[in-house]
């Protein structure tokens, strides 16, 4: 509807420039017959009409579907342009939160480490005491260990000495009429018992 208004005013804008250079021509064809028109006068008001009513038809009809396309293509990339910006804006709303509370993480952050450095020199010092006392333990055993077997060792050293010591005793005291009569004893005592 508002296109059949549009066409209808063009071709009636058309239509009176026509209207209006046949009326001048006219009226110059008769009222000039003592002034005599310039050759092809005529001709170029047709021709001016003819010019106008392009020219008219071309801003009417073609050039504002070309500017309302790119009335539309720069309204949208403004559109797009502040969509970035408010989202630009948020994301520097948030970044001024987050740099607003990162002195707290900071804090937060030292303290936790400060915490689990502590829970871990403790666990590690509980450790260390533990390893201490099982270590301690082991070298008590060992201790006990080495202890006893000195103890054997000079069990066996003073069983050896006193072998030694009986046996030079004995060598001493041991006369061949003594070995002899011992001997005799000996073989006494086995013929007066019963097999």
């Amino acid at each position: 509807m508002k296109r059949t208004k549009e066409i209808l005013r063009a071709s009636a804008g058309v239509l009176a420039i026509m209207l209006a250079a046949t009326l001048a021509q006219a009226a110059e064809a008769a009222g000039g017959a003592g002034d005599q028109a310039a050759p092809g006068t005529s001709f170029k008001w047709v021709h001016f009409v003819i010019l106008a009513g392009l020219a008219y038809w071309l801003f009417k009809k073609v050039l504002p579907p070309t500017f309302r396309h790119r009335a539309d293509s720069i309204g949208a990339a403004i559109a797009k342009a502040k969509a970035a910006r408010i989202e630009a804006e948020r994301l520097l709303k948030e970044a001024e939160a987050k740099l607003g509370t990162l002195e707290e993480e900071v804090a937060h952050f030292r303290a936790q480490a400060q915490a689990d450095a502590a829970a871990e020199l403790e666990r590690l010092r509980a450790a260390t005491k533990v390893e201490a006392e099982k270590i301690g333990i082991a070298a008590k055993a060992e201790i006990e260990a080495a202890e006893r077997a000195a103890r054997v060792e000079l069990k066996k050293l003073a069983a050896q000495l006193a072998m030694d010591r009986a046996e030079s005793l004995v060598a001493k005291e041991l006369t061949p009429a003594l070995q002899e009569a011992m001997l005799s004893d000996f073989v006494q005592s086995l013929q007066g018992r019963p097999n």
